[in-house]
């Protein structure tokens, strides 16, 4: 709560009556931007229009208010739909209401144990071959609503699939709205989009048409005028028996939310250059969760594509997002009848734009273009995980897949023996009394662990022909403790053959791994130096190394 004033501190320092107007102006077009959104992932979700309205009214009223950031708008977005469509094939609204406050809670208990901060760990191909499953199981989710047809199945691809046995013949009528939007879409200037958007102006064009000639296509229908409805979340309607099945939705909610509220978080603070507070962020998203149901909404979660708006209309403060969430309220209000007839294909053709849009062509062009095998590999893999799997299983999938191929790049040990250059001592002043040309350096260079240790094992054994070895250590910045296990057995071998072992250039983190691992027992304190030079030099007070003849 200190945190939390502290930022509104922050935020409304100077606050007057021009930066009042720029939040309302930017509240504003935020709602032009949201309303057809809203209603669109409403319908898409399975649930309804109204659901989607009213879910993005109460989250920009409670969890605006209690955001991270002063910039960040939440709603209904179309990478939950993906999750919600099979919930409601399973457990009715019931289910989603259900799935959202046991979501709302893990949210909360996210940001009290500081989870957050876990997101940075997942790559960016990961997150943009995500991002872009969702894009093509939102446009499967539509197909549907696009052409007028009905299928049958809890996913989108056992929706398409479900058309070779239940026939496809699209209605024309609706397949035009659709075309129409996706037209008034492309071709809408972005000069004008900055004022007014696109996809609202497709939506007034597809409603103004279906009232004149009333077509026969599937419509939104009735927009409730309360904050209230009758199918909300009912406490004692909770199937306990089987409350474990929602568990593996609730826990895909809520990583799904945390997820694209933190990336939106960070990619909106870096263009209005303001730091997101994630653990904040993360209990506005989960106190806002909880409450939904009880509005009959569908989970919320912070949209990039409201979020820029609202920065780029002048967003000051977090009262954007409350006016934008008032503007949205009016409309219900003072607009139902009319949105009840807008026809769900002309919202379907907002989502095949919406999904299009969603895809990152720009990262996605640059790793192709670069052939980052690995990377294509993460993008291709994730995206195909997460149209075929859970979301939250394509997320593990690809975190692991790339957790996997950096282990490959980082067990490249390198490991280099040479002799002593007597010239070079000789060049640099360095007069030796000894014998050298049975010392022998060893380079090693890169991470030491699990995953190379059989090649440490080969390449050190035998050390033979030499009355000393120096290990040279400065390119190693990590020891595991098996490896060091195999580094002691070695130095037990070389001690055992009258060998000499010496240590160079050790960082602090791997000379405290090797103190643990009793490797400086065999070694000795006194046979740590701080450079190759000094090591050298050392050699020449070693008893057993013959002197120069």
């Amino acid at each position: 709560m200190k945190n939390f004033v502290k930022l509104l501190k922050q935020e409304f320092h100077q606050y007057n009556g021009q930066k009042f107007v720029q939040d309302l102006m930017a509240g504003i077009t935020v709602a032009a931007v949201a309303l057809p959104l809203a209603l669109a992932f409403g319908v898409s979700s399975g649930a309804d229009a109204a659901s989607g309205l009213i879910t993005a009214i109460v989250s920009g009223l409670v969890i605006g208010a209690l955001s991270g950031a002063s910039y960040q708008i939440s709603g209904p977005t179309g990478a939950m739909t993906a999750i919600l469509i099979s919930l409601v094939a399973k457990f009715q609204m019931q289910g989603i209401f259900i799935a959202t406050l046991l979501a709302g809670i893990i949210l909360i208990l996210c940001s009290i144990f500081k989870i957050g901060r876990l997101v940075s760990i997942i790559p960016s191909p990961v997150i943009t071959g995500f991002t872009s499953g969702i894009a093509i199981i939102i446009a499967l989710g539509q197909v549907d609503n696009f052409f007028g047809v009905t299928s049958q199945g809890d996913s989108a691809i056992a929706k398409l699939l479900s058309y070779g046995t239940l026939g496809f013949n699209p209605n024309m009528q609706a397949v035009g709205i659709a075309v129409m939007v996706v037209a008034i879409m492309l071709i809408w200037p972005k000069k004008w989009g900055k004022r007014f958007p696109a996809s609202l102006a497709g939506i007034i064009v597809a409603v103004a048409l279906n009232m004149i000639f009333n077509f026969d296509v599937a419509v939104v229908g009735e927009i409730p005028k309360t904050l209230f409805p009758e199918n909300r979340l009912n406490l004692t309607a909770i199937p306990f028996d089987r409350f474990g099945e929602f568990i593996a939705p609730a826990v895909s909610i809520a990583a799904l939310c945390m997820i694209e509220s933190l990336l939106c978080g960070a990619s909106a603070g870096r263009m209005k250059g303001e730091k997101l507070d994630a653990d904040q962020e993360l209990f506005a998203q989960g106190v806002g969760n909880i409450l939904l149901p009880f509005f009959g909404g569908i989970p919320s979660t912070a949209a990039i594509a409201r979020t820029s708006v609202a920065i780029k209309s002048g967003c000051q403060t977090r009262l954007t997002s409350i006016f934008h969430a008032i503007g949205l309220l009016i409309s219900m209000f003072a607009l139902g009848p009319v949105m009840s007839k807008i026809p769900l294909s002309a919202l379907a053709g907002v989502l095949m734009i919406t999904a299009w849009r969603m895809n990152e062509f720009e990262s996605i062009k640059y790793i192709f273009e670069h052939r980052f095998k690995s990377s294509i590999a993460q993008f291709l893999i994730t995206m195909i995980a997460t149209v075929v799997l859970d979301l939250t299983m394509a997320i593990i999938v690809g975190v692991i897949l790339s957790a996997f191929l950096f282990i490959i790049k980082v067990s490249d040990m390198e490991i280099t023996f040479s002799e002593i250059d007597r010239e070079k001592l000789d060049n640099h002043g360095i007069v030796m009394h000894k014998d050298i040309s049975r010392i022998r350096m060893v380079y090693i260079t890169g991470p030491v662990f699990f995953a190379n240790i059989e090649k440490l094992e080969s390449a050190l054994y035998p050390l033979d022909n030499c009355d000393a070895v120096i290990f040279s250590m400065r390119g190693v910045p990590f020891i595991d403790s098996g490896s060091a296990h195999t580094l002691l057995e070695v130095m037990e071998y070389l001690h055992d053959s009258g060998i000499i072992p010496l240590m160079c250039a050790v960082q602090p983190k791997v000379k405290t791994m090797l103190d643990r691992a009793d490797v400086t027992k065999i070694i000795g304190e006194e046979h740590y130096y701080w450079d190759g030079q000094a090591a050298i030099l050392a050699c020449d007070s070693l008893e057993h190394l013959k002197p120069i003849v």
